[in-house]
């Protein structure tokens, strides 16, 4: 079992639900049975450990991932509370990339709700081991079986039982363990455990039809590592807010979840997934290490943007009640302070233990601050830029001649929050626009882009380029086919950093994707090219081949599922057809019609708040990022371009020559 530096066993574990699905609550019962806090906080008194920010104390929401630890049975367990709102996914994918293990929240009342279900996609596809968790057992409506019917629909087949409820609604009581000996064939949900085991092993599938029961030692022999390897989800059952069912769940944390690996001996390796700011000690880091070990006063390289910077203080990763223990290990996860540079991404030392991340959040909206007065514009700039150093999927565009600045969001809730942020954290007095969807573009064809650029002198590079359309989710595919002796391998390397900028702006001003560009052809001059012509003519040479090929728009499209009463169905399908959505059969489920399907963003935006007027606040929408696709050719989309057009050769010479000189 992993010992981080104090000797303790260590757990590191992501708590994710669907918002209202009792998640905060639930922390905060945590944190009281293990004894790290004395009294219960509230989600509604806004006084929860882990809603550190004013925003999410009024809002009763959590809106940043929070860090906390205590002790249960012998092991520290790292708990990481992630909000549960759709609109504030990409924290959930920067805590997932540094889980090794996840509680998952379904409520016992509403089920298995949109976010829930994305957030699984993500644990399955990463193959995070979790626990799942049926909370508001208590609550009207509670029916445990109908919901784990629905986690092993809709979530996982693989999901089983290991308690059965004794109870529901105002009888709930707690649940039996179903690895008692004296448990486990008392219901349908100890069958429903044995089968599943018994079907991963052979031998034991034999055993099961011939003797018709197996041992309880047997069952968690094979249930273990089956959890380990993310192949079965436990399923527990309880009702936080009343503190029922909390130690069972505490107990299977430490029991049926993993350790990290990591060799605390071993070369440095970490990655920074959470940022705050310190009052008095400046930018703090949350750093997950894979391998190595970090101590006070060490000098780490940040492979990421290639600096080293000092540790001048190591804390314990618990916002609210942090220790300075000096030292971090391989597995462990800390507070990293005095790395003034950093940003959340970062590595730090060797990259080759970091796993990769989910892709989530995708921001598909992007709104313009606007403030009251010039006076406060410099503020407002560094305002957004240490929330976009936070968020990085914020994607702060600061258009400065234009005095504009620009964020990439997911939906309105975060449009809201943000705002409330700025002005409870900086003081200032920050709205945003209405949003737009953020369209792309691609090649409509095939064909070249040529650039001769050899005026005014001195300068020299000529650059030939293919363009020819990609596969739909492909992004950009570069390569070069160019003779060395005619353009040196410097100026080829430079040729193929630009590409990607000069294609963030095509014929209409958004992004070009979905493409592969191919160096054919170029030259440099032996005393007339200066090392930066070839940032100066990539962009015109890609810009000629656009302009000669044209490009198609793609649009964001979601795929959706959609379940309302029977009643409302013709009414739901007409909506759905109106927005261009393009959807299955309908399926009926216990009165209820369910829809699956794809749908633009442009058409729906409003759609949320319709649907609940339409269905008397009985329908529910869940909906993933699908990718892009191309849109109807009525549809016209342009953005306002950013600087000037290489299109124009003179004037974008003479802009980009005066940039690079300053």
């Amino acid at each position: 079992m992993e010992r981080g530096s104090n000797g303790h066993a260590i757990r590191n574990i992501g708590i994710f639900a669907h918002v209202d699905a009792g998640k905060t609550t639930t922390t905060e019962q945590l944190l009281y049975r293990s004894g790290r806090i004395r009294t219960l906080g509230s989600v509604d008194e806004g006084t929860a450990q882990t809603d550190s920010l004013e925003v999410e104390r009024e809002r009763g929401i959590s809106v940043r991932a929070a860090v906390t630890r205590f002790d249960w049975s012998g092991a520290r367990i790292n708990l990481v509370d992630t909000p549960g709102h759709v609109d504030f996914l990409s924290e959930v994918e920067r805590s997932l990339r540094v889980m090794d293990a996840a509680v998952l929240i379904v409520s016992a009342a509403e089920g298995v709700q949109a976010q829930t279900e994305v957030i699984w996609q993500a644990l399955s596809e990463m193959r995070i081991p979790t626990l799942i968790y049926v909370n508001k057992m208590d609550r009207i409506g509670a029916d445990a079986e109908l919901v784990l019917a629905q986690i092993r629909r809709l979530l996982t087949p693989n999901a089983v039982p290991v308690q059965a409820p004794i109870g529901a609604e105002e009888t709930f009581t707690g649940a039996r363990s179903l690895l008692a000996p004296e448990e486990l064939s008392a219901s349908s949900y100890g069958t429903m455990l044995t089968e599943s085991i018994a079907e991963r092993d052979e031998a034991l599938l034999t055993r099961y039809l011939d003797t018709g029961s197996l041992s309880v030692s047997e069952l968690t022999e094979h249930l273990l590592p089956a959890v380990r390897e993310a192949a079965l989800y436990p399923v527990l059952f309880g009702a936080s807010a009343r503190g029922i069912g909390i130690e069972p769940l505490l107990d299977a944390m430490v029991t049926l979840l993993p350790a990290p690996q990591g060799d605390a001996q071993g070369p440095l390796s970490g990655v920074v997934f959470k940022l705050e700011k310190d009052p008095i000690m400046g930018r703090v880091a949350y750093v997950r290490l894979y391998s190595g070990t970090l101590r006070n006063r060490d000098t780490a390289m940040n492979v990421t943007q290639q600096t080293s910077d000092k540790v001048t203080q190591i804390r314990t990763a618990d916002g609210k009640r942090p220790e300075d223990i000096g030292v971090v290990e391989a597995g462990d996860i800390a507070a990293v302070y005095g790395w003034g540079r950093v940003r959340i991404g970062d590595i730090i030392g060797s990259p080759d233990f970091v796993p990769g991340s989910a892709q989530l959040a995708v921001p598909l909206l992007t709104v313009q601050a606007h403030w009251p007065s010039d006076a406060v514009y410099p503020a407002v700039v560094a305002a957004l830029q240490e929330l976009a150093d936070e968020d990085p999927l914020l994607d702060l565009q600061w258009l400065q001649e234009e005095r504009e600045l620009h964020l990439k969001v997911m939906g309105p809730i975060q449009i809201e929050v943000l705002t409330q942020l700025i002005r409870s954290r900086f003081g200032l007095d920050v709205t945003f626009g209405a949003p737009s969807v953020i369209y792309k573009e691609t090649p409509a064809s095939a064909g070249e882009g040529y650039v001769a650029y050899l005026m005014p002198k001195p300068c020299w590079a000529i650059l030939r380029f293919a363009i020819e359309p990609g596969e739909r989710g492909s992004g950009l595919v570069y390569s070069s086919t160019a003779r060395r002796e005619r353009l040196l391998e410097s100026y080829q390397n430079e040729v193929a950093r630009r590409v990607p900028e000069a294609l963030q702006q095509g014929l209409r001003g958004w992004e070009v994707t979905d493409l592969k560009v191919t160096l054919v052809e170029g030259e440099h001059h032996v005393w007339h090219t200066h090392p930066l012509d070839f940032v100066v003519a990539t962009p015109m040479g890609i810009m000629d081949g656009l302009s000669r090929i044209g490009t198609k728009l793609l649009e964001p499209i979601v795929r959706f599922r959609l379940s309302v009463p029977e009643e409302f169905g013709g009414k739901a399908m007409n909506e759905l057809m109106i927005m261009r959505a393009e959807f299955e059969p309908p399926a009926l489920h216990n009165g209820r019609m369910e829809l699956e399907g794809l749908l633009p963003v442009a058409t729906s935006l409003d759609f949320p708040a319709r649907l609940g007027a339409m269905t008397k606040g009985r329908g529910a929408l869940s909906t993933f990022f699908h990718g892009y696709q191309e849109c109807p050719p009525d549809v016209v989309a342009e953005r306002l371009r950013r600087g000037v057009n290489p299109l124009d050769h003179a004037k974008y010479i003479l802009a980009a020559r005066k940039a690079l000189s300053q």
